[in-house]
């Protein structure tokens, strides 16, 4: 059990849960070898903006005193940082002994083979060699990291940041007086590689460390074929090769690392490791300022650069650097983590797009066209003439595009209002919306500044759309925008009409194609209404008034799922039980925990997909037996928030931006919308009822907090929700393809004056 009481599970251990149900992807050897290692990075990613956010905000509970306070699950601050690392350690410890013992040298068998120092051929070690003197050598900047280096807020220790690699060697003097090695000089890298009898190094040493410069390419492309080898590793398993020549690559950290001796004229390197930290980036902007908001976001930022070191992540072998770095970063022993293999996983994922190693992959699926989008007539008399509903990445982007795209060219569009929380850095969204502001449109655009670890991008395209004329706003003080809807105002000859486009996910052309979202088209009045209602609300100073359709957090979302989780308790009977399906990232919010646990006891059926964090114990005598929670990790992550209440036969059905947490709930502005029309109603909750029967990727948790993997059983078929949904998109746009074919037949008779 992730928890100390029968009610809730920890929500930071059900986070490291998830990862380890992305790291069994990882760990499956029916995956090419390449799809495993991408996985390999998700999971190193995000225990970094675990420690960075999570771990942090923990330890800082402690610092003020508040290591006595309890989360919902009865863990203390100091319990869960301590549960939390041996939880991360151990996800750490299986993917480098996952892949250093069978993906690398899967990679290998295939093609694809990373060479370390002691691999390298003579050849490769000259080709090194002249290539750090030539190319790497000029570039990099020694540090001292002596005490009286000058450490401090302004030292050596700040420079260390989050996002880069370090090399840290342990140098002593030479004894052979001067002359030592240089770039240009004798004994190479070899020559001062190791202290030991004679080499003249004292018995304290110094510290100097390198930051790998973030222009340089971490893979270097070895010259030649690999030559063969007698020995190959056991465990690589020899895969078809295909599209070209083998390739072996180094590493440019190993680089650095082993010929880091050419920096130090006169040094011999004693010991040598590869470190990376993770600092604290859990800042809010100080929202009380008068002072310009963007300078405060910046502010923030500067800090998160600066903060106290919560994590370190070393690969290498020296004790002596990593306990000096410990102490130096004042980090206990359980914040100390060794790799197994290379620091950064994710800085390494160009791999996976190698040109020639399509063998080493999963075949792309394709993207289908949305069949009510398909044809050539403007965006708006579809939207006009009914609801539509795009389920990405099985369906393509490109009508959220074409709303843009459209509205910027369209002399009859007046006006068009956005809310942008995340958007790729070169997105043609943005570029529309310059295009409109440009061409006189009026053009407002609500950017989210507090998008965390998006900020500086969204500072960037914020300032390129004010200089095109768009009027920018930088959010609501205290609480974030996380809604993702956007307004278009088009004047027509029965007067103005107002067409809405929302959403589960972001204006993001890149996540697009592989995040799983649900978007929404129409032109119903009431939510054009209520669409109007918000962005006078953000942009303005007018409170919300009651709106019609939308439900807006904060101020009305939470106490509206309270109260339809309430009613289909009310309307549960043992002839026909309430029904709820629900389908988001997290839950963790007590009260609505507290509320399904009750309507569970009232005999509602709940069943609830949960990709990422939950605190609910599903399955408790007396407490949620009627309650079950299955989480879906596939090829695309799984985004869309679906609520289904069975409403004693009126079934509604809602899309929304907002997971069921507290931040989602209260401190955001987030919306819900119904799915008003039958038949996109009916898709939704076949989205529902598909992801509740995958058993090929989907698992199950417990009561006791536990959770497993699903199996077909008793009979049953295999089934992947995500393959139908792929399977659905292309036999909706092949429908349409077909009766596109029929209509062009029937135009060409009726031309032709019908059948000869």
């Amino acid at each position: 059990m992730n928890s100390t009481n029968n009610r809730f599970i920890n929500r930071d251990l059900s986070w490291l849960d998830f990862n380890a149900r992305v790291l069994e992807q990882g760990l499956a050897r029916d995956m090419p070898p390449l799809e495993r290692f991408r996985f390999m990075a998700i999971v190193s990613s995000n225990l970094g903006e675990f420690y960075r956010v999570r771990v942090a905000a923990m330890k800082r509970a402690l610092r003020s005193g508040l290591a006595a306070s309890a989360d919902p699950a009865g863990l203390s601050p100091g319990a869960q940082i301590q549960e939390t690392a041996e939880r991360a350690r151990s996800l750490l410890r299986d993917l480098y002994g996952c892949l250093t013992e069978e993906i690398f040298p899967a990679l290998a068998a295939g093609g694809l083979e990373l060479v370390r120092p002691e691999q390298c051929s003579p050849a490769e070690t000259d080709f090194l060699d002249a290539y750090f003197r030539r190319d790497i050598f000029p570039v990099l900047t020694p540090l001292r990291f002596d005490e009286d280096s000058g450490d401090g807020e302004e030292g050596v220790l700040q420079a260390v940041d989050n996002l880069s690699i370090h090399a840290a060697f342990l140098l002593a003097p030479r004894t052979e007086g001067p002359g030592g090695p240089g770039p240009d000089g004798p004994g190479g890298a070899e020559a001062g590689a190791s202290g030991g009898p004679g080499s003249g190094a004292e018995e304290g040493g110094h510290v100097a460390i390198v930051r790998i410069p973030a222009g340089l390419s971490r893979v270097i492309r070895l010259p030649g074929e690999r030559p063969e080898r007698a020995e190959r590793p056991e465990r690589a398993e020899r895969l078809p090769e295909q599209g070209g020549p083998a390739i072996r690559w180094a590493l440019l950290d190993d680089l650095i690392l082993c010929r880091g001796a050419l920096l130090f004229s006169g040094y011999t390197v004693r010991e040598s490791l590869l470190f990376m930290v993770n600092r604290d980036a859990d800042f809010s902007v100080d929202e009380e300022r008068d002072e310009d908001f963007v300078e405060a976001m910046e502010e923030v930022l500067l800090r998160r650069d600066r903060s106290r070191v919560v994590r370190l992540v070393y690969a290498g072998e020296s004790p002596r650097l990593t306990a000096e770095l410990a102490r130096r970063f004042a980090l206990e022993e359980h914040e100390v983590f060794r790799a197994e293999g290379p620091l950064d996983l994710p800085g390494l994922l160009s791999l996976t797009q190698t040109p020639g190693f399509d063998h080493l992959r999963l075949k792309p699926w394709p993207v289908y066209a949305q069949p009510d989008f398909s044809g050539e007539e403007p965006l708006w008399d579809r939207i006009k003439l009914e609801d539509a509903l795009l389920h990405l990445p099985y369906q393509s982007f490109d009508p959220v595009l074409r709303f843009f795209e459209e509205a910027a060219r369209d002399p009859q569009v007046i006006a068009i209002k956005t809310a942008l929380y995340r958007t790729s850095g070169d997105s043609p969204i943005i570029s529309a919306l310059e295009a409109a502001a440009l061409s006189g449109k009026h053009v407002t655009a609500l950017v989210e500044l507090k998008a965390r670890f998006d900020e500086a991008r969204n500072i960037a395209w914020a300032n390129k759309l004010e200089d095109a004329g768009v009027i920018v706003v930088y959010g609501l003080a205290r609480l974030k925008v996380h809604a993702k809807i956007s307004l278009v105002v088009r004047r027509e000859e029965d007067g103005i009409r107002r067409y809405v486009h929302l959403s589960t996910g972001n204006y993001n052309d890149k996540t697009a194609l592989c995040y799983e979202d649900i978007g929404l088209f129409t032109a119903h009045e009431d939510i054009a209404s209520d669409a109007s209602l918000l962005f006078n609300m953000i942009t303005g100073y007018s409170s919300l008034s009651e709106t019609r359709r939308l439900v807006i957090a904060p101020t009305a979302l939470k106490r509206r799922l309270l109260e339809l989780i309430q009613r289909e308790a009310e309307r549960s009977t043992r002839e026909t039980p309430g029904r709820i399906m629900a389908k988001m990232n997290s839950l963790a919010d007590s009260d609505v925990i507290e509320a399904l646990y009750r309507a569970s006891s009232a005999g509602v059926r709940i069943s609830l997909n949960v990709r990422g964090i939950c605190m609910l114990v599903p399955g408790a005598p007396g407490l949620s037996e009627n309650i079950e929670v299955v989480s879906i990790v596939d090829r695309y992550l799984e985004h869309a928030r679906i609520f289904l209440f069975a409403n004693a036969g009126a079934e509604e059905v809602y899309l929304s931006s907002a997971d069921w947490m507290p931040r989602n709930l209260e401190r955001r502005v987030e919306l819900m919308f119904p799915v008003a029309r039958k038949e996109l109603r009916d898709e939704v909750r076949g989205i529902l009822e598909a992801c509740f029967r995958d058993n090929r990727h989907s698992w199950r948790l417990d009561s006791k907090g536990v959770w497993s993997r699903r199996r077909p059983e008793g009979g049953e078929d295999p089934f992947s929700a995500q393959e139908y949904f792929l399977a659905q998109a292309a036999e909706a746009a092949e429908s349409r393809l077909q009766a596109a074919r029929q209509e062009f037949v029937v135009r060409r008779q009726w031309k032709g004056g019908g059948d000869k």
